[in-house]
């Protein structure tokens, strides 16, 4: 029996029937016993540049027989933390933005929540403290990301952990319009994935962003993008901002910024928000941050993934791939338990399943999941209704339908064993 507690795990069943992975090249990974998987899930969202890239694992090795871990607290920094800023600042949707680092996304959502805040204060405007969210989002599982979670079994039997959060529907801005009226002058920020990741893959209205920037402008919102999936190429551009047309002020990042391979978080503020905090001093101080905000080995990897993924072409490739990935999973939509695929924005697709077969078993997303493990294919449920489709950039054509092979093939074998599920 296992002595890891895993995330997300129902551990009464998980402690004797664990999935060692053991290695991976590309978008193939193995486990201890050499079975092959495609890894459709491109880990948590995050496989970028695919599994065995040598020279990210070689730039972070360099930089830790140099100095391996330094903080960068009040003057000290280091080169790599440094020229990622750059990087990542060059990159980002808007000019001139400031990167400050974390460990990952759940931080940089605390990060930027927190900074909304401070912001304001610093304006002479305390008032603006309330942080508004959609349902169905996720935003990590901090406190204030578990407390802007959109799907409500991430917020179970923990209480209120941030007492001033509001959630307005996912796809209409005209309830963010009520709200934002009716709560005049005490609102500090939107917070918003540009595509809805873990809440199953929702894709914005057509003219969703629009409406909901000018909303924030006329009220006086900060406006934050949540890209820790979107964000370095998953939507087919660096940022799904630049894909949807999103002008934020705060944009949250994790994830691909470096593949995975460390552990690695960032919020990029633009020039409005930084400038009470930049200006001659002395300025207003943001006290806030986190030991390995701007770990050197974890910005060498996000420096040598960037590089990469430059020199590979891979945010281009993800476009190319976008219309593969649709046409592999298109013909899931006649599969048996499947109500509805979403697919068509860069490399991110969802299988949703049947709400009322959902209903007759509660237990069938994870029987398919399981099921997909079987056949070859390693993917996710989402929100416990969807199957994640998120797989590394570097992914090929045959690939993507081995992957939509093996969910159909997983769906027909649930259907067999589960007739009450499938008459649902």
């Amino acid at each position: 029996m296992t002595r890891l507690w895993h995330p997300f795990a129902d551990m009464a069943v998980v402690k004797e029937a664990e999935v060692v992975i053991a290695r991976g090249e590309g978008a193939t990974v193995w486990d201890e016993q050499g079975r092959e998987y495609v890894d459709a899930r491109g880990g948590l969202w995050y496989c970028a540049a695919g599994h065995g890239r040598a020279e990210i694992a070689d730039a972070a090795a360099a930089q830790m027989r140099t100095l391996a871990a330094y903080d960068t607290f009040e003057r000290l920094a280091n080169r790599p933390a440094l020229d990622l800023a750059e990087r990542v600042s060059q990159l980002a949707p808007f000019p001139n933005g400031a990167v400050f680092f974390t460990s990952g996304g759940s931080e940089a959502v605390d990060t930027a929540a927190k900074l909304a805040r401070r912001y304001w204060h610093a304006l002479g405007r305390p008032d603006k403290q309330a942080i508004v969210h959609r349902r169905h989002s996720y935003h990590g599982m901090n406190a204030y990301g578990t407390s802007l979670a959109g799907i409500p079994s991430n917020r179970e039997g923990f209480g209120t952990l941030i007492p001033d959060v509001a959630s307005v529907a996912h796809d209409d801005p005209a309830e963010l319009e009520t709200l934002l009226a009716e709560r005049a002058g005490t609102i500090a920020a939107f917070i918003g994935e540009p595509v809805i990741g873990a809440g199953g893959i929702l894709h914005p209205p057509e003219g969703y962003w629009a409406a909901v920037q000018e909303l924030c402008r006329r009220h006086d919102v900060l406006l934050i993008a949540d890209e820790v999936i979107t964000g370095f190429g998953r939507l087919g551009r660096w940022f799904g901002s630049e894909r949807l047309g999103i002008e934020p002020d705060l944009i949250t990042c994790a994830k691909a910024i470096t593949s995975g391979y460390l552990p690695l978080g960032a919020v990029v503020a633009n020039e409005r928000v930084q400038e009470p905090f930049w200006t001659q001093g002395p300025g207003t101080l943001f006290r806030h941050g986190f030991t390995y905000s701007g770990h050197p080995s974890a910005c060498a990897a996000g420096l040598a993934n960037l590089d990469l993924m430059a020199r590979d072409g891979l945010v281009e490739r993800v476009a190319e791939m976008e219309p593969v990935l649709t046409a592999a999973v298109e013909p899931l939509r006649s599969a048996p338990l499947v109500s509805e695929v979403r697919s068509g924005l860069g490399l991110l697709a969802a299988v949703e399943l049947d709400a009322d077969a959902r209903a007759a078993d509660p237990g069938l997303v994870d029987k398919v999941v399981h099921a997909c493990r079987e056949h070859g294919v390693l993917t996710r449920g989402l929100a416990g209704r969807a199957l994640q489709i998120s797989p590394p950039y570097v992914i090929s054509q045959g690939e993507l339908e081995r992957v939509a092979a093996g969910i159909a093939a997983a769906l027909a074998a649930v259907t067999a064993a589960s007739p009450a599920a499938a008459a649902g």
